[in-house]
């Protein structure tokens, strides 16, 4: 049985705004996993309403979409053996603030009082919700 799967790895728009892709992206081939989709695009609320369907009656849904709507977010599909517990690993705690030296969230990440979190980087956190955001941001067709 393989352990091969794919992750969607979103740079959202404070890692692009700040010139990390390529810091991103480095790291992410230097473990050894294989880029099959990569795209630059703007978000739209509809977008993100699929995405983060799990979050919508939350109190700050709002301020994530427009957070996320702010500038343009590079979407890539990594693949690799347990690309996805390993690409979690590598961008570390969802706060900045509490995440490790060494990953890319505890390297290029902190608070910047704006009252939600930036944290550079989104990743699938299990094979089903990988399956299921890969659909969303590169649908078959």
């Amino acid at each position: 049985m393989s352990d091969t799967e794919q992750v969607l790895v979103l740079v959202k728009p404070d890692g692009v705004r700040r010139g990390l892709v390529g810091q991103v992206i480095a790291r992410a081939e230097a473990r050894g996993f294989a880029i099959q989709r990569l795209e630059l695009r703007q978000a739209t609320p509809q977008l993100l309403a699929q995405h983060y369907a799990e979050h919508a009656a939350k109190p700050f849904y709002p301020s994530l979409v427009e957070y996320m709507t702010s500038g343009p977010v590079v979407a890539l599909v990594l693949e690799g053996a347990q690309v996805i517990v390993s690409f979690r690993a590598m961008a570390g705690a969802t706060d900045p603030v509490k995440a490790a030296p060494g990953t890319i969230r505890g390297d290029f990440g902190r608070d910047w009082g704006t009252g939600e979190i930036q944290n550079i980087v989104h990743a699938s956190d299990s094979p089903q919700s990988a399956a299921r955001e890969i659909a969303i941001w590169f649908p078959a067709g």
